[in-house]
Formats: C-alpha cells, structure tokens, sequence
C-alpha cells in the first residue's frame, strides 16, 4: 500500500511537473532550473547553510575544542580537538589530541601543516574534520580565521527557503561593454570591516526607465565571470541591505573591446551573509549602488539571523 502510494504521489508530482512546464516559457523555465540549482548548492551538506563558526586565531598557540577551557570553543566536536599554532609569518600548524579520531584532509594524522584558502593550491585547503563537522582555515587581508562546517547546523536544518521577486524578462538586459584601459582599481570592503581593491576590466552601462546607469564589476578568478556586488533602493527593504551579487558571462569579443554584457537581474541572490552571521561578504561599494528599484531577484531571508 505504500509503495503504491508513493508510486502515485510520483506520478502526481511529475505530472503537475509536466503540466507546469508545458505551460512556461523556455525563458521562465530557464530561471525557474537556476533557482532550483542555487538552493542545491545552498543547502548542501558542505554549503553556506552548513556554518557553524568562524574563529579568529591569535598569534601563537590556540587550544581548539569543545570544552569551555578551550581558546576556541567550537559548537561540535570533541571536547579538546588540538592545538593550532599561527606562527608570526603567517604559517599555520595542527597538533591533534590522540583522543578526538581527527583526520587532516581524510587521512589520520596527530601534527601536520594547514594551508589556507588563499594559498591553497586548486585542490583546497587542508580540511580538518572531526566526526560530522570540519574546519579549515581562511586568509583575510592576513588575518586567519577557522570557518566550521557542520550538515547539522541549525542554519541548514532551519532553512525558510527564498522569497522572490515574480520573473520578469525586461530585467534581463543587455548592456554596453565599455572596457578600461588600463583596468581602475575598485576598493571592496566586507562586513569583517576589511578593504580590498580590485582589479576593474571595464563597465557595464545600460538604461533603465528613461536613465543612464553604470555597473563595476571584478573577476575572482582570472578568465571568470563578471562579478557584480550591488545595492539599489530596495536594499535593507525588499532586499539584503549590504548587497546582492550578480554574475554575467564575458563579452564574446573580450574584455578589452567595446562589445555587450548580458544583465540578468532576475538572478540577482542574496550573499551568504544573508543567511549565517559566519561568512565574511563584501559590501556594495558606493559606484555600484544603484538609484533605481531592482525589483528582481531574490528578495530578503525572511529566516535572517
């Protein structure tokens, strides 16, 4: 009886499935997937959703474990996991209790080296793991800092899913590519109060309502996307008050020719600081705050901590 049930509570779903896809438009369905996929990675054991700390290390040794005599006391885990040892270059040390069954990067091990995020080679930086949740170590204009994972987080068990604004086509837009020549540098900052400049290629410049606007955007990655960190006046309403993100595919002719960038708004998402008091975001500089109601996108996390 149940698997019958199941088998018609299927059939249901992906009827209704079939029935609402017929009654789409490819366009509509496109972002409809893109949302779909974004979650996915959101609510991941590994995503945003799975933050359960981030401790800064002092220089020195730092006791790390779950007991309150602990330096860094971690939300889960055994009650003295190790010691992490900053050294005053900048290099970093794990020296593992006997008793708390850790691995550094799924191997057992009781002293080893920790590379952080921003030194880590393509493979990542060295996961310290310890029964269901991890540490590894990230790199903040020099600071450093344990960012911990755990699938069990109450971010992740709780999570309220995301409201949006309805999709609209005519927030897809295609904008003027207007390279620099050389780049401008664009100083960032982030909700831990640190300012990184970046590297600008160019702008985006398109019109809106009868009203010229211009976008900076930076790439994380050399040959990546476009990185769009943006406010607009639904910020701290409708929106997520520090920023929202949007990223476009580079124009087909290059960074360094005028040419067109695709804008699709409707994918403009909420940063992982929206949903963990754990993530270290940057924060819309004043030339990307936009005046004019981005009514697109994803809207506030009514589940904010």
């Amino acid at each position: 009886m149940l698997r019958a049930s199941l088998f018609l509570t299927a059939a249901i779903t992906l009827g209704a499935a079939a029935v609402h896809a017929a009654d789409t438009d490819p366009y509509t369905r496109q972002i409809e997937q893109w949302r779909a996929d974004r979650v996915a990675r959101l609510t991941a054991p590994d995503g945003w959703l799975s933050l359960i700390g981030l401790e800064w290390l002092r220089e020195g040794a730092n006791r790390v474990g779950s007991a309150a005599d602990n330096d860094i006391v971690l939300k889960a885990g055994p009650a003295h996991l190790g010691t992490v040892t900053l050294a005053a270059d900048g290099s970093l040390r794990i020296a593992l209790d006997n008793t708390a069954g850790a691995t550094v990067d799924g191997r057992k091990a009781t002293d080893a080296v920790l590379v952080d995020d921003m030194h880590a080679s393509a493979s990542g930086p060295t996961i310290v793991r310890f029964g269901s949740a991890s540490f590894y170590v990230i790199d903040r204009e020099g600071r450093k800092a344990l960012r911990v994972k755990d699938p069990a987080a109450p971010t992740r068990a709780n999570f309220a899913g995301i409201d949006y604004f309805p999709i609209d086509p005519s927030w897809r837009i295609e904008a003027d590519w207007v390279p620099f020549a050389p780049a401008h540098k664009l100083e960032i900052g982030s909700v831990i109060g640190t300012i990184d400049a970046v590297d600008v290629p160019g702008k985006a410049v398109f019109q809106r309502d009868g009203h010229h606007f211009e976008l900076l955007p930076y790439q994380e990655e050399p040959g990546g996307e476009l990185f769009f960190v943006i406010a607009d006046r639904t910020s701290g309403k409708e929106t997520y008050g520090a920023a929202r993100f949007l990223y476009a595919a580079l124009p087909k002719d290059g960074l360094s020719r005028p040419g067109k960038v695709e804008l699709d708004f409707n994918k403009a998402y909420n940063p992982p600081c929206a949903f963990t008091p754990f993530a270290t975001c940057p924060l819309a500089p004043p030339e990307n705050r936009l005046d004019l109601d981005v009514s697109a996108g994803e809207k506030k996390y009514r589940g904010g901590h």
